[in-house]
């Protein structure tokens, strides 16, 4: 038992670095201006870069989540590593001859390994920490939202220091690095793990793929994810430059990305945490709560008050990323949990590709208030879709509670 302890904390600590540096997929922010000038394009097209790299990665969470089921989590973490270092790398050969290329790089090769990393972590982590699994994916899917504070910083000094070329190959070469090493340390528990004073995971019903896809639980789940993050995918892309719009100076909005980015790192640790003392219904209610007040203040919102409603929402985006992790390794076990919450992560794809791509269409004179009128709208579906889960729930998931 001591061994077991020990190794489970051995992967959680090599989990943690594997998602700080998958972390960069949120950064785009960040790349999105430089990219632009570089590649000689517009800010809009550049945006877009981020929406593919959304979507694969939930292509990576799901295909990833499959594989791993079959071959591991150490080789599909190697794979991811592999895979979301070479996009970057490449990206790193981009040039205004073939712009869109950026969108094949960055964002769909690397969002893929993303994802990979992602799963893999997040799903092998719950597995050695059943008894705590808020506890354990608030770490991990924190890691991923805190990497934002600590690179955004220092690539937007590389950025002005060295340029869009060298940057993506210095983050590529050292991504490619740490990951590889990080990811030799990651193994899923024997068969006969159990946790003292803890009952053994393998007492809750364990859905398959199929079994999940005919309860009613998994579409209530998947669309309230669906619908609670188009407030943070229509804003996160703009922030810099709404910011500056709404009377923030270049240098706070730099800042206010990195205060988004603890906002969302906080959300994740704190509000799975949470989860795991106050019942995972009553977190979620407090994410769906605090993203509505930060979008409905947004729409008339300036200066520090701005980055506040950025700050609620990101917090909320946050725990949602968490929360959703230990939802579904309640309703549906963990076993599966690798394709199984690829399929949910479905809502979270779906959701980064339609709303930002119907805000540039109805916000093309710049006014954004019917775009944040649509977010709010979907808060309340999203709550909906939560209390009818609470109510109706057929898998038999219990609140999680200490």
């Amino acid at each position: 038992m001591p061994g077991a302890i020990h190794n489970r904390y051995v992967v959680l600590i090599a989990g943690v670095i594997l998602q700080f540096c998958a972390g960069i997929i949120y950064m785009w922010s960040v790349f999105k201006t430089p990219v632009a000038d570089h590649l000689g394009w517009t800010s809009a097209a550049s945006a877009l870069t981020a929406s593919f790299m959304l979507v694969a990665f939930v292509a990576g969470i799901l295909i990833g989540g499959r594989l791993m089921d079959k071959v591991g989590p150490k080789k599909m973490c190697i794979i991811g590593s592999l895979t979301m270092s070479v996009g970057i790398l490449l990206s790193s050969l981009i040039s205004s001859d073939y712009p869109y290329l950026i969108y094949l790089t960055y964002g769909i090769i690397g969002g893929f390994g993303v994802g990979t990393l992602y799963t893999c972590t997040v799903s092998t982590t719950q597995k050695w920490f059943y008894d705590r699994r808020g506890f354990a994916t608030g770490l991990m899917v924190g890691a991923f939202g805190f990497s934002l504070v600590l690179f955004a910083p220092l690539a937007n000094a590389l950025l002005s220091g060295v340029g869009v070329a060298s940057t993506f190959m210095i983050f590529g070469a050292a991504f490619l690095c740490i990951c590889i090493a990080a990811s030799l340390f990651i193994s899923s528990p024997p068969k006969d793990y159990v946790i003292a004073k803890a009952p053994p995971a393998n007492n809750q019903k364990q859905y398959t793929t199929k079994e999940m896809l005919r309860t009613r639980s998994f579409y209530l789940i998947t669309f309230s994810l669906f619908l609670i993050l188009p407030a943070y995918f229509i804003l996160n892309p703009l922030f810099m430059s709404l910011g500056e719009e709404r009377g923030l100076s270049e240098s706070l909005a730099v800042m206010g990305v990195m205060i988004t980015g603890i906002c969302s790192a906080s959300g994740r640790l704190l509000l799975t945490w949470m989860s795991d003392r106050i019942g995972r219904m009553a977190s979620m209610f407090v994410m769906v709560g605090l993203t509505f007040i930060g979008i409905i203040l947004a729409m008339f919102a300036e200066d520090i008050l701005f980055v506040i409603c950025i700050g609620l929402i990101a917090f909320g985006f946050g725990g949602a990323a968490g929360i959703y992790a230990t939802v579904t390794s309640d309703h549906f076990g963990t076993k599966n949990m690798g394709s199984n919450y690829g399929f949910v992560m479905i809502g979270f794809g779906a959701s980064a590709l339609i709303f930002p791509l119907v805000s540039t269409e109805i916000a093309s004179d710049g006014d954004y208030t019917l775009s944040f009128t649509i977010c709010a709208v979907t808060c309340i579906a999203s709550l909906i879709c939560i209390l009818l889960l609470r109510r109706f729930s057929d898998t038999g998931a219990k609140e999680k509670k200490a």
